[in-house]
């Protein structure tokens, strides 16, 4: 499997990729905003895209829908209850459906509601995991819940789902926004070391030349994935001094998102 992860530098800092079979040339193109660039990108590497997936129905994944399709002929894939939230929907896929690119790239759907309740993860089925989690999860963040998502439903995501994949799983999100979401796990749990040391080298850093973060990393580095950290819910009963002495991890984390949408 090859990773093309193509960074668009628009106002919205969205990540596009291209998963590409070593041995066909096949494609899939993962919500393709920057439909030039992917379209160009495709074209100087020799690929050919075939599907394009869509995690969620939110524009600033989708814009580039019809351009793709219309320059490849491609097939569109999407969550299967997305309905006419996404024009043109060849496949509807769910939880445990595999999509198949050329010979030898599998991903696996994960159903992962929460920022929308129509989202999906991609896992791959490699030695190595990758997740592409467009939305839901970024690098040291959370997706948010106020255009058409649900903060229950992304705690279950998270806890039940992202939280149990292999440590060792590459985080691919639809979005660079580490920078900022490392000053909050810093403004939430100050002794953090881990987000400490890795802030330096973010700030004002070139998106297009990031490293690739692991779920293991995200543990040390991601408040939403630290509900049982001693220091980030004693810094949030400062917020909420009627946090009960051993917070429940679901309370913890729906404050936690609570601060992060007006921080």
């Amino acid at each position: 499997m090859i990773v093309e992860r193509i960074w668009t530098g628009n106002a919205y800092r969205n990540f596009n990729y291209l998963i590409a079979c070593p041995e066909t040339g096949e494609a899939l193109a993962i919500d393709p905003l920057d439909h030039e660039k992917t379209l160009n990108t495709a074209r100087v590497k020799g690929w050919q895209i075939t599907q394009v997936l869509n995690t969620h129905e939110h524009h600033d994944h989708t814009g580039g829908n019809a351009a793709v399709i219309a320059a490849t002929g491609a097939k569109l894939i999407a969550h299967h209850k997305v309905g006419r939230r996404i024009a043109g929907v060849d496949r509807g896929v769910q939880a445990g459906d595999v999509i198949k690119v050329g010979k030898t790239v599998e991903l696996e759907c994960l159903d992962t509601p929460g920022h929308t309740m129509c989202h999906i993860c991609l896992l791959s089925h490699t030695e190595q995991p990758a997740l592409f989690s467009g939305d839901t999860l970024f690098n040291a963040g959370a997706g948010n819940v106020h255009n058409g998502g649900d903060v229950g439903a992304l705690y279950a995501t998270f806890v039940e789902q992202l939280a149990r994949l292999p440590d060792d799983t590459q985080v691919y999100p639809g979005h660079d926004y580490i920078e900022n979401n490392l000053r909050f796990t810093l403004d939430r749990e100050p002794g953090n070391a881990a987000a400490k040391a890795l802030l330096p080298t973010v700030a004002e850093h070139d998106a297009a030349k990031s490293a690739v973060i692991t779920l293991k990393d995200e543990k040390r580095i991601n408040t939403f994935l630290r509900l049982d950290s001693p220091g980030v819910i004693a810094r949030l009963r400062e917020n909420f001094p009627d946090l009960p002495d051993q917070p429940d991890a679901w309370t913890v984390f729906a404050r936690l998102r609570e601060l992060r949408t007006r921080w």
